[in-house]
C-alpha cells in the first residue's frame, strides 16, 4: 500500500495532454448511420463505453469496468485559457517581450502586499527594449496601444521567461506558456455520459455539446488556414473558437453571453459542475445523501422529557439498528424477529454470519426465527430509550446538531419539548427537522455521553443556559409563584403526582412558593431581581412591595416570582444555579418538573387574552394625545430655528442631518412616555402577565396596539423618499413636520389612516429585505470561517493548532476556560 504524502496541483503541459491522450478528436461527427459512435469524434469508444456489450478500444473493459481515457484537440490557433486571464495579465505586464526578462526587481516583489502596487520602468533593464503598457480588455483580449496581442505573440514572450522569474512573479504551475492553450484535454465518455430517451433518441452532454462546437470551429479555422483566407476571416473564426473554448471552461463569464442549447436552456460546462452548491464539491461529496434518517414535520409536546423527541410509528418501523445476538439477549431479539416488520418494537432484516441478508415477512419469520442463533444479527426498530441525533437546518451551532432519546408516539409529526426550541431556532410553523441513527455501540455511546440535550444546557458561546422554559411555561411559573395564590390540598396533590412528586402533604391548603418548593432541590440558595422589577432607586429586597426579589433558602421560595429570569433560556438565575451546582441530570429534572408544573397549573386555571385587554382608558389616551402635541410644538420650534439659521450644529453633522437628530429624539420621546404611563396604569391581565414576566411580547407591543406607534424610520432616518421634497401628494412641498415624513399618530386597534398605513409599509419592506438579504450575507460569511478554520483544534496542552501542528494560541481562547463548563464565560463567580 502507498501513503500518499501530499498531492500538487499544476498545469498540463502540451506533451502530457498527449502522452495521456488515447485519440485526437479531428471530426465534429458523433454517431454514424447505424448510431455507432465515429472514429474520431467526441464519442469514440478508445475514450471509454457507457453502453453495455460494446467494449473499450483502449483497455478492453465493458460499462462499469473502463474508467474512461482522456482525448485531444489540437488547436488550429492557440486560444487564452480563461481561468488564467489574470496570471496571463501579470506575466504581459511585468515581463520584456523582447527578452522574457522581469521588469521590476525581484527584491521588491516581497515586500509589496501586491505586485500591482510595484511601477512598470519606460524600458527594459536588460535589453534596453522600450516597455508599452498593456490594456486588459474585458473579456478575453489585451492590447498594447492600439496592437491586439494575439495568443501566439503571447506564447512567444512567455517562453522566453526563465524559471526563476515565473517563480519570483508568484506562479508555481508550471511554465506560464502552458496557460495558452495549443491542445485541449478531452474528458472521457464516462464524465459526459449520454442518456436515450422514451422515444429512443440520444441525448447528450452538455459537455458533448460544446467539444462537438469547438471541433467544427476548429476544423473550420484549420481549413480556411490551409486556403490562405484573409485575414478578417481568419479574425473571427479565432475569435469564435476562443469563445467556445472559453465558455467550454466556464460559462457564466461577465461580458461574454452564455452559450445555450438550441431549446435556449443554459449549457451547464466544467466550472457549473464544480462550484456552488449544486457542484461536485458540495453536492456530491461534502453533502452527500445518508441512509438511515428521516424528516418529517416537528409539534410541541410539553409532557415528552427534555431529553426525548418523539418519533411517529411510521418511521420508527422504517429506522433500525443493527444487533449481533448473544446469550444474553437472544430471547429478545428472537421476539422482535416475530412482530415482523409492521408492528412496533419488530425488525426487518436478518444477516447471517456469511454476510446473506434475509428481509422478514410474514411467511419467513417463524423460519428465520427457528435458524436465528448467536453471531447472527438482527436489523430491529428504533424503540423508547434509542439514542438518535436530531438536526434543524441550517446548522448554525453544535447545538443545531444534538442527541435524544426515542419516545414512539402516534401520528406523523416529530415532537419536541419546548424548552429545546432555542439551540435549535424551531418553531411549529411548519418547521421541519431531520433524525439521524447511529448504527454502531460506538456511536451511540458517544452520542449519549457527548451529544445529549442535558450534556449540552450550556452554551459554548457564552457560558449561560441555552436551554430553559418558554412561554407558556413563564407565565404558569409566574401565576403559581405570584402573591396571592393558594391551592387546596387536593389540587396541590395533583399537580405535584403530574410532576412527579409525592411529598406527604399536612395542610389543608398550600401557597404557590410552597408548592413551587417542593420541585427545588434541597441547600439550593439564590437571590436575585426578577424581569417584573421596576427597578425602584432603593431595593428592598424580600420586603419589595412588586414581590420582585427572589430569595430562595435550602430550597425553600421565600419570596419573589418565576418569570423569564429564573427559568428562561440566556438568562435562568435558578436553572443556572442548580446546573452549575448539582449538575446536568438534576438541572434537566428540575426544568421538566417546573415546566409540567406551570403547564398542569395553566390547564387547570386556564390562560385566554381578549380583544378588551387590549385597551386603555380614556385619561390615558388624552394624556398621549397631551404628549404628541407638546411634542409636535418642540418640533415645529426646531424647524423654525433651523429654517433662521439659529439651530446649533452638532459636530460631523450638517445642519439638514442635526435637525434630523433633534425631530427623531422628540418623537421618540412620545413613544417612551406614552409607554412608560401605559405601563403605570394598565390592569393587570393575562395579556399584560406575558409582557411583563418576559413570556411573549412587551409593553411596546401594547403600546403599539393600544396607544400609539410613533415614527416610522427607513435605515434609522425618517421617511423622506417621494416626489418633488415631499413624501406624499397629501403633504405640502417642503414640509418638514413629523406627520409628512412618517409619523404614526394612530395604533392597530384604532387603525391606521391611508397616509399612516403608507409609511407604515414601507417600514415593514425594510423588515423583509433585510431579512433576506442579511440572513445570505451572513451565511456565506459564515460558511466562509467554518472553511478557514476547521482544521484548527484545541490540542491535549490546550493550545490551539492547525492541522500541521502550528501554534495558533499558546493557551485556548487566550485564558484556557471553555465556557460550556463555566460560570458565565467566568472560571469561577466569587
Amino acid at each position: 500500500m502507498v501513503m500518499i504524502d501530499k498531492i500538487k496541483f499544476k498545469l498540463l503541459s502540451p506533451k502530457m495532454i498527449q502522452n495521456m491522450s488515447a485519440i485526437s478528436i479531428t471530426t465534429s461527427d458523433v454517431y454514424d448511420a447505424d448510431a455507432y459512435p465515429v472514429e474520431g469524434g467526441v464519442m469514440d469508444t478508445r475514450m471509454g463505453v457507457i453502453d453495455p456489450g460494446i467494449r473499450c478500444k483502449t483497455c478492453g473493459g465493458r460499462s462499469g469496468e473502463c474508467q474512461g481515457h482522456f482525448g485531444d484537440i489540437e488547436l488550429a490557433k492557440p486560444v487564452y485559457n480563461i481561468i488564467y486571464i489574470k496570471y496571463i495579465k501579470t506575466f504581459l505586464t511585468y515581463t520584456c517581450n523582447s527578452c522574457g526578462a522581469m521588469l521590476v526587481d525581484k527584491d521588491k516583489i516581497g515586500t509589496e502586499k501586491s505586485i500591482s502596487k510595484l511601477a512598470v520602468p519606460k524600458t527594459c533593464p536588460s535589453c534596453s527594449e522600450p516597455v508599452e503598457k498593456i490594456k486588459f480588455e474585458r473579456p478575453m483580449s489585451f492590447k498594447k496601444g492600439n496592437h491586439v496581442i494575439t495568443p501566439e505573440e503571447a506564447r512567444e514572450q512567455f517562453e522566453k521567461i526563465p524559471d526563476e522569474d515565473v517563480k519570483a512573479l508568484g506562479f508555481s504551475g508550471g511554465r506560464p506558456e502552458w496557460m495558452i492553450l495549443t491542445i485541449l484535454p478531452v474528458p472521457s465518455i464516462t464524465t459526459r455520459p449520454s442518456i436515450t430517451l422514451t422515444s429512443g433518441e440520444r441525448s447528450e452532454d452538455d459537455l458533448t455539446h460544446k467539444l462537438v462546437d469547438i471541433v467544427r470551429i476548429n476544423q473550420r479555422l484549420l481549413n480556411n488556414l490551409e486556403i490562405g483566407a484573409p485575414e478578417f476571416i481568419l479574425d473571427d473564426l479565432w475569435e469564435l473558437l476562443q469563445y467556445h473554448v472559453s465558455t467550454y471552461f466556464n460559462n457564466e463569464l461577465s461580458g461574454v453571453p452564455p452559450a445555450r442549447h438550441r431549446s435556449g436552456r443554459q449549457l451547464k460546462t466544467l466550472s457549473q459542475r464544480l462550484k456552488s452548491k449544486d457542484g461536485r464539491f458540495r453536492h456530491n461529496l461534502t453533502g452527500k445523501r445518508v441512509n438511515f434518517s428521516a424528516r418529517t414535520v416537528i409539534s410541541p409536546d410539553p409532557m415528552i422529557s427534555v431529553n426525548e423527541v418523539g418519533i411517529p410509528e411510521a418511521i420508527a418501523r422504517e429506522l433500525t439498528i443493527p444487533i449481533r445476538a448473544t446469550k444474553d439477549n437472544i430471547d429478545d431479539l428472537k421476539a422482535c424477529i416475530m412482530k415482523g416488520p409492521d408492528v412496533k418494537d419488530g425488525a426487518n432484516y436478518v444477516i447471517r454470519p456469511d454476510g446473506l441478508k434475509k428481509k422478514i415477512i410474514d411467511l419467513n419469520k417463524e423460519y428465520i426465527m427457528n435458524e436465528f442463533s448467536e453471531g447472527y444479527i438482527i436489523e430491529k426498530h428504533i424503540s423508547d430509550g434509542d439514542i438518535v441525533l436530531f438536526n434543524r437546518q441550517p446548522s448554525l451551532h453544535k447545538m443545531s446538531l444534538m442527541a435524544h432519546r426515542v419516545k414512539v408516539l402516534p401520528y406523523k409529526t416529530f415532537r419536541l419539548n419546548l424548552t429545546v426550541c432555542t439551540p435549535y431556532n424551531a418553531d411549529f410553523d411548519g418547521d421541519e427537522m431531520n433524525v439521524h441513527v447511529p448504527q454502531t455501540a460506538e456511536a451511540r455511546a458517544e452520542a449519549e455521553q457527548l451529544m445529549l440535550v442535558e450534556q449540552n444546557i450550556r452554551s459554548p458561546r457564552f457560558g449561560g443556559p441555552i436551554i430553559g422554559g418558554v412561554q407558556d411555561f413563564i407565565s404558569g411559573g409566574y401565576l403559581i409563584t405570584k402573591e396571592g395564590t393558594v391551592v387546596s390540598k387536593e389540587l396541590a396533590s395533583q399537580l405535584l403526582f403530574k410532576v412527579g412528586v409525592m411529598p406527604e402533604l399536612k395542610k389543608e391548603s398550600y401557597t404557590g412558593k410552597e408548592l413551587f418548593s417542593f420541585i427545588l432541590p434541597k441547600g439550593l440558595d439564590v437571590e436575585y431581581q426578577s424581569n417584573v422589577c421596576r427597578k425602584c432607586n432603593k431595593c428592598k429586597k424580600e420586603k419589595c412591595d412588586n414581590d420582585a426579589y427572589v430569595k430562595v433558602v435550602d430550597g425553600q421560595f421565600i419570596s419573589g416570582v418565576i418569570d423569564k429570569n429564573a427559568i428562561a433560556p440566556f438568562k435562568g438565575e435558578i436553572l443556572d444555579k442548580i446546573d452549575l451546582d448539582y449538575g446536568h441530570r438534576e438541572a434537566v429534572i428540575f426544568l421538566e418538573r417546573v415546566t409540567r408544573l406551570a403547564t398542569e397549573y395553566l390547564m387547570y386555571r386556564g390562560f385566554t387574552i381578549s380583544v378588551s385587554e387590549e385597551d386603555i382608558s380614556d385619561a390615558v389616551k388624552k394624556e398621549i394625545n397631551k404628549f404628541v402635541d407638546e411634542h409636535f410644538m418642540k418640533v415645529y420650534a426646531l424647524i423654525d430655528d433651523f429654517k433662521n439659521g439659529k439651530i446649533e450644529v452638532q459636530p460631523g453633522l450638517t445642519p439638514d442631518e442635526t435637525l434630523e437628530g433633534l425631530i427623531l429624539g422628540e418623537l421618540y420621546e412620545v413613544v417612551n412616555k406614552s409607554q412608560n404611563l401605559i405601563a403605570k396604569e394598565a390592569k393587570e391581565n393575562d395579556a399584560l402577565i406575558m409582557a411583563k414576566t418576559g413570556a411573549r411580547g412587551s409593553i411596546q407591543n401594547l403600546t403599539f396596539m393600544a396607544g400609539i406607534i410613533g415614527p416610522e424610520t427607513v435605515q434609522g432616518h425618517r421617511i423622506f423618499r417621494g416626489y418633488k421634497g415631499r413624501t406624499l401628494p397629501h403633504y405640502k412641498k417642503g414640509d418638514l413636520s413629523a406627520e409628512a415624513h412618517g409619523f404614526v399618530r394612530s395604533c392597530y386597534k384604532k387603525g391606521l389612516s391611508p397616509t399612516e398605513f403608507f409609511f407604515e409599509a414601507m417600514k415593514g419592506r425594510e423588515g423583509i429585505m433585510d431579512s433576506s438579504l442579511k440572513t445570505r450575507i451572513s451565511g456565506y460569511m459564515q460558511r466562509r470561517l467554518v472553511n478557514a478554520l476547521q482544521d484548527i483544534i484545541v490540542a491535549k496542552d490546550h493550545s490551539a493548532r492547525d492541522s500541521i501542528g502550528g501554534v495558533i494560541q499558546f493557551v485556548a481562547g487566550e485564558d484556557g476556560i471553555d465556557p460550556a463548563k463555566s460560570d458565565g464565560g467566568k472560571l469561577l463567580n466569587i
